[in-house]
């Protein structure tokens, strides 16, 4: 058996070798039609588009993404051409809602939001953001959850092991109408019923009643760039926490330097995350090729740190400090790609 694996996939690589007669790791970019030509099997990223024009006249039967989001799959190519795909839902939930957290306590103690009297609306309540609902539970704020996928098929009320308190959804309007904070936790979708490309656009921001924070860590086309720049400058939007840009790797630097934090795609970057992509990865390939399985990854050792905004040291901030990475890239943009594939992968606390 070859399989080809990205080489910024950490951890993954000494298992897949117990299991393969060749393991290839090439730059998750750069990976082409005549990598492939002789492989069994693909691991990838969002940053190799798996379609006919990679796997045509390939050997390929299995292609696992590492990641929760799979818009760089063509699903319905790879179903015609026969080859079996799988991704890793909610592998890196708890890193996102790790970075949401830590961004609200830093919007608390740098900007004065008061968490608890604050509304979060919560755009998006599936792995992530059934997390980030249970965080602002945890920070006492008062919680608007809109999905409107999830209320079409689900009872009215959220009553699940994240949500202890039963919760109505609301519709968008609600959200732009009452939310001091809105942050998004969607697919990309760019057509149908529920289509999320642009779901906030130049509308959605003059439609808010007050003038809240953005948060963004789903896909950077959920959100308009430059309808969030401009309601920025024109006060209609207090600040922004970005961790996904439109157009990525070449992201907008007016808009980087205008927002409170911009990161450089790696609100999921934890050890954490990774290793439970790796599993799940490894799981269904054992699966697929009826393979034994080589056993669990395990993450590093967990480290904590004084955190240096004066937060104690059990806080969430002696973990993870998003404005280290946000001064990073605000520093140099044209690292983007660099920062993201060399991040210093960090550990969840809980």
């Amino acid at each position: 058996m070859k399989i080809i694996v990205d080489d910024k996939i950490p951890y993954i690589e000494e298992k897949l070798h117990l299991l393969a007669d060749e393991v290839v790791a090439l730059p998750g970019a750069k990976i082409s039609a005549d990598d492939v030509r002789d492989a069994d099997a693909l691991i990838v990223r969002t940053r190799t588009r798996c379609d006919e024009q990679l796997l045509k006249d390939s050997k390929v039967q299995f292609v696992a993404t590492a990641t929760i989001g799979f818009d760089h799959i063509d699903a319905e190519y790879l179903r015609r051409a026969g080859i079996w795909w799988t991704n890793c839902p909610g592998c890196n939930s708890g890193s996102v809602a790790q970075y949401v957290e830590c961004s609200l306590l830093l919007l608390q103690s740098e900007l004065g939001i008061d968490l608890r009297h604050s509304t979060i609306g919560i755009v998006g309540c599936g792995h992530v953001g059934s997390k980030v609902y249970a965080v602002a539970q945890r920070l006492g704020m008062r919680m608007l959850v809109c999905d409107p996928p999830l209320a079409a098929t689900t009872p009215q009320q959220i009553s699940t092991t994240h949500h202890p308190s039963p919760t109505t959804f609301v519709s968008m309007d609600v959200l732009e109408r009452e939310a001091d904070i809105i942050t998004f936790h969607v697919p990309l979708t760019r057509s149908g019923q529920y289509a999320t490309y642009h779901l906030a656009d130049e509308g959605f921001f003059r439609r808010l009643q007050r003038t809240p924070i953005i948060i963004n860590t789903s896909r950077g086309e959920v959100v308009s760039g430059d309808a969030l720049l401009q309601a920025l400058n024109e006060g209609r939007v207090r600040d922004a926490v970005l961790d996904v840009w439109e157009h990525e790797p070449q992201l907008d630097v007016h808009l980087l330097q205008r927002v409170f934090i911009g990161t450089p795609h790696i609100a999921g970057y934890s050890a954490d995350g990774k290793v439970n992509a790796d599993n799940m990865v490894i799981d269904a390939l054992c699966h697929h090729f009826r393979l034994p399985h080589p056993g669990r990854i395990v993450p590093p050792p967990l480290e904590a740190k004084i955190p240096e905004c004066g937060a104690s040291a059990d806080s969430p901030l002696a973990f993870y400090d998003p404005r280290t990475d946000s001064s990073r890239l605000k520093s140099d943009p044209a690292q983007f790609e660099h920062l993201r594939n060399h991040y210093p992968l960090r550990r969840e606390p809980y």
